[in-house]
């Protein structure tokens, strides 16, 4: 990863870019959009702050990952059990009573200046200093300082004068007595392990994992920002904090072993060999972490069991915790390490590595033959079957014995609630020929869908149908990994991507072109495109392109059909969260009449890559042609993966968009004043009022989303952001704050 920044670096230096296309790392994961809790402030101040007293569970501790057992921090001021105490700033530090409520002090001398009218000159008495303990209210527990401050003013007073001294008060002292009120609650849920959740449990990143879900660490914090973002620096990264365990019971005759396992880099970025995953044990009566075990950066390697005993009776005590952190670089999501199937648990043994589990691996993505979504108009009106026929179904068998595969499982869809259809995934032949499932492998299945089509005779004008795969096995099995779901969406778009992005990609060079393929169910009209841009190593946001469509010839893009005015390029537009997909509507709100099959993507007028999400996990690479020499030629992509764009199709959904039959109508928004202090107001048409619209920061972060059309901005830092109202065809305004 530091080899990419040294390069990347001589490239901005330089100001060239070679031609091509390119991938790289996502520097935001948009699975989290804020944090869940946490245990300590990382805000200015701390008033109106909760602070949680963790509870202490029990042996075994086991988490796979399936589920989501991270602590959830949402107490209420109200709620039951919930205490509050009241912190003032500026303290008496030999009574520790707090100072009048409109006290002020300076660190600046202060005195009293006395004229002499009959010689012309002065005196000044530097005042005497107050001790005043000063509580720091950026963290909690309280920090105090003891200072020696000087009264907030100056006297000004001329000997043989009747009339009374002048005072001077010194403007903006340096300290205003303040408070805090701090809120605390007891934390009391058993099923969730973790107190923290800096690094992310997801099912993409992991190359074979051996069960749904697995905890990532990388460069990204809570809310799936860098840690230091556009450097080199690389340091301790995200932690996993266990809950604290009672082992005061225990000895080192119980045999207590800790377990678990970990990948590097799967379909993330490698880390290398100066990185690492660490893992710590903290032992209580001494308030200490000590470290275990740690291993060094690599490249994807199957899952490796670690097996750790317990013997330090230091260990042995009521609040014994354990932490997972890694050593990576701090800029985006890089140097990536995976741990699963973590144990604690006693009566185990050196051999003791063995996870029994019979499980599903991925998640299903679609039952549609090559996309995972469709138009719902385009569906209904196909007589064609477009079930897929090779449902890709992959299970790892973690028991010792043999499975049979005619009793892998089945799948079922419902409607509103209501079960539809399903039928067995039964009688597959596995990827390498064989009957059963052989022990501790994973294997792949495919499964033909098409006699169990979705039905086409629900009204409305999109559909959601919700998806169930189980399986069962002959041994006694963790059943929260025999059930996997998802939901088949027909809409108005199609899309060959789960929703997911594991890296960021597009061609370089000026004037360079991508076009994604698609070959849709009808001849329609398109209205738009949706992108899913990432934020990568170096920022694209101001870039230019133009959004074009081609015809088919020949397999590769031909005529154009359509491209943006040149005089009003795009730029790319960052969503908040995973699976937002930001539409960019045709220009002057036209409708582009496309064949059946026709190419859409984007022309370039800038060198730099323009970072298109790119879901590794659905390999349609063969959909995806680039062009560096003006369109004369078309070169396939060499990277596994899915473009993240959807074709908007005109359907009976543009009503519900506010696009009519004959024109999209334009809309127009407004943010005034703009540069605006303290508070802007945001015009809307009359159609779009009470709409959600979301204020981000120049990084894509959300800092406020709201209804209210009057927003506070007193509290944000100066610069540019950025306003948008998602679900409605208005663009996105630029916003300047200087307060």
């Amino acid at each position: 990863m530091r080899l990419l920044f040294s390069a990347l670096a001589l490239l901005l230096f330089s100001q060239t870019w070679s031609q091509g296309l390119e991938i790289g790392p996502i520097s935001r994961n948009f699975e989290l959009s804020g944090t869940s809790g946490q245990l300590k402030s990382t805000i200015n101040t701390i008033d109106s702050t909760f602070f949680y007293t963790p509870d202490t569970l029990n042996l075994p501790f086991f988490d796979e990952f399936s589920s989501d057992k991270f602590q959830q921090y949402s107490a209420q001021y109200n709620d039951p059990g919930v205490t509050s105490t009241l912190y003032f700033q500026l303290l008496d530090p030999s009574t520790l009573a707090p100072f009048a409520a409109a006290q002020t002090f300076t660190d600046q001398a202060t005195f009293r200046r006395t004229f002499d009218q009959t010689t012309s000159t002065f005196t000044d008495s530097i005042f005497a200093t107050t001790a005043v303990k000063v509580a720091d209210f950026s963290a909690f527990p309280l920090s105090f300082q003891t200072l020696s401050l000087y009264p907030p003013y100056y006297i000004y007073d001329t000997i043989g004068v009747v009339d009374t001294p002048d005072t001077v008060w010194v403007q903006n002292p340096s300290y205003v007595q303040d408070s805090a009120r701090i809120f605390f609650a007891t934390l009391n849920d058993p099923n969730a392990l973790w107190l923290d959740a800096h690094a992310y449990r997801n099912n993409r990143f992991a190359v074979n994992p051996r069960s749904l879900g697995v905890v990532t660490f990388d460069g990204l914090d809570a809310s799936g920002f860098p840690y230091a973002i556009g450097t080199t620096f690389t340091n301790t990264a995200d932690y996993l904090h266990s809950k604290p365990l009672d082992l005061s019971t225990y000895t080192a005759a119980d045999s207590l072993y800790f377990s678990f396992l970990v990948q590097p880099e799967g379909l993330g970025d490698v880390p290398e060999a100066t990185d690492s995953l660490r893992l710590e044990f903290y032992a209580k009566d001494l308030g200490q972490w000590f470290h275990v075990w740690a291993t060094a950066g690599d490249t994807t390697a199957p899952f490796k069991v670690v097996h750790i005993p317990v013997l330090d009776a230091k260990f042995f005590k009521k609040g014994f915790q354990f932490r997972f952190s890694n050593y990576g670089a701090l800029s985006g999501a890089l140097d990536h390490f995976h741990i699963d199937y973590v144990h604690l648990r006693t009566q185990s043994n050196l051999a003791d590595t063995l996870f029994k589990d019979f499980a599903w691996v991925y998640p299903m993505n679609t039952l549609l033959q090559d996309y995972t979504a469709v138009p719902w108009d385009h569906y209904k009106a196909s007589t064609a079957n477009h079930m897929t026929t090779s449902l890709a179904v992959s299970l790892h068998n973690g028991s010792s014995n043999a499975e049979n595969n005619s009793s892998a499982g089945a799948i079922a869809y419902s409607y509103n609630g209501t079960l539809t259809a399903g039928g067995g995934l039964l009688g597959s032949i596995l990827s390498n020929g064989e009957l059963n499932y052989a022990p501790q492998t994973t294997y792949n299945s495919f499964h033909d869908m098409s006699p169990i089509p979705f039905g086409t005779s629900y009204v409305g004008n999109e559909q959601v149908f919700r998806v169930k795969g189980t399986l069962s096995a002959q041994f006694p099995n963790l059943a929260l990994n025999d059930t996997t779901g998802f939901y088949q969406v027909f809409s108005n778009f199609y899309s060959y991507d789960d929703g997911s992005a594991e890296a960021a990609f597009g061609p370089t060079g000026a004037q360079s072109r991508l076009a994604i393929q698609f070959d849709a169910y009808e001849a329609d009209s398109l209205i738009g495109v949706s992108f899913h841009f990432v934020p990568s190593v170096i920022d694209v946001s101001s870039k230019l392109f133009l959004i074009s469509v081609w015809s088919n010839e020949n397999g590769h893009p031909g005529t154009l059909l359509y491209e943006d005015d040149v005089f009003f390029p795009r730029t790319p537009l960052y969503g908040d969260e995973r699976g937002i997909f930001v539409p960019y509507y045709f220009t002057d709100t036209q409708k582009v009449s496309v064949p059946a099959s026709f190419f859409i993507g984007w022309r370039q007028l800038d060198a730099e890559r323009l970072n298109l999400g790119l879901d590794r996990n659905i390999d349609h690479s063969d959909k995806v042609q680039y062009s560096v020499d003006g369109g004369f030629t078309w070169l396939t992509s060499s990277y596994e993966g899915s473009a993240m764009l959807h074709p908007i199709f005109s359907t009976a959904l543009d009503a519900s968009l506010g696009l009519s039959n004959e024109a999209v109508a334009p809309a127009t928004w407004s943010v005034f004043p703009n540069p605006g202090q303290k508070e802007v107001h945001v015009d809307l048409p009359i159609a779009y009022q009470g709409k959600q619209i979301i204020l981000c920061d120049a990084m894509g972060k959300i800092q406020v989303s709201q209804t209210d059309s009057t927003f506070d901005i007193s509290m944000l830092p100066n610069g540019v952001y950025f306003l948008r109202c998602p679900q409605t065809t208005l663009g996105t305004l630029k916003l300047i704050i200087n307060n």
